[in-house]
């Protein structure tokens, strides 16, 4: 299926690809469309880990969802969806992280950490895994409240702007004694005023996963330094 691809990487980074391990938190609205990219790249080794349900609400913006799979369980539709696609190895876990359940749930190696929670405990969290790990991690930041995914960039946090979710998770982690340096996926648009509620269109959340896979890919792509 990757006779398209190989002209462009070769089939040396190809098996890279097909070698790394990902772990993606979070399937929803932004990291529906990662696990897409992931999946039609050549990623083979994913575990997903998310532990809500399909709703209405989501029809909207979410790449898994349709109508007839309305109350299912996300990681359960992601791997019908992706299987059906190629022969991935997805690791599916149907849980909430949270700061108590973390070390049971996140507990091994994995090349890639990209992060598209909307939790910051756990986001803080998964930096410090990724830090104590030396495993490499890309993070979302806010994609709700917005329209127009010409203003999404991949940044460090230290660098961020205009994001009042960035603004908290900077703060946390300086809280947890961590760098800023941390590599995400950001919108520097205005927040459009949709009073309490965290309105959502497809197009910012889509292009910001397609970003975070996109990130990982072209990391793999780069010549490494042996030196």
């Amino acid at each position: 299926m990757f006779e398209r691809l190989i002209p462009l990487i070769g089939t040396t980074n190809l098996e890279k690809i097909k070698n790394t391990k990902i772990l993606l938190v979070g399937v929803g609205g932004v990291g529906g469309f990662t696990l897409e990219a992931l999946v039609r790249t050549g990623f083979l080794n994913i575990t997903i880990i998310d532990g809500d349900i399909i709703e209405e609400s989501n029809l909207n913006r979410q790449i898994i969802t349709n109508q007839e799979n309305i109350g299912n369980l996300k990681v359960e539709e992601a791997i019908n969806r992706y299987t059906s696609i190629n022969k991935v190895n997805i690791k599916a876990i149907d849980v909430m992280l949270t700061k108590d359940n973390f070390k049971e749930y996140i507990n091994e190696y994995y090349d890639y950490i990209i992060d598209a929670c909307d939790d910051l405990t756990i986001k803080v969290e998964l930096v410090r895994y990724a830090r104590k790990n030396n495993v490499k991690i890309i993070s979302a930041l806010g994609t709700g409240k917005k329209l127009n995914s010409a203003y999404l960039e991949i940044t460090t946090l230290a660098k961020t702007e205009n994001d009042p979710l960035a603004r908290k998770f900077r703060s946390m982690i300086r809280q947890a004694n961590l760098d800023l340096n941390i590599p995400v996926v950001f919108s520097k648009e205005a927040s459009i005023n949709t009073n309490n509620v965290i309105g959502s269109a497809i197009f910012v959340p889509a292009v910001a996963g397609i970003y975070l896979a996109n990130y990982v890919f072209l990391d793999i792509l780069k010549p490494q330094d042996n030196s």
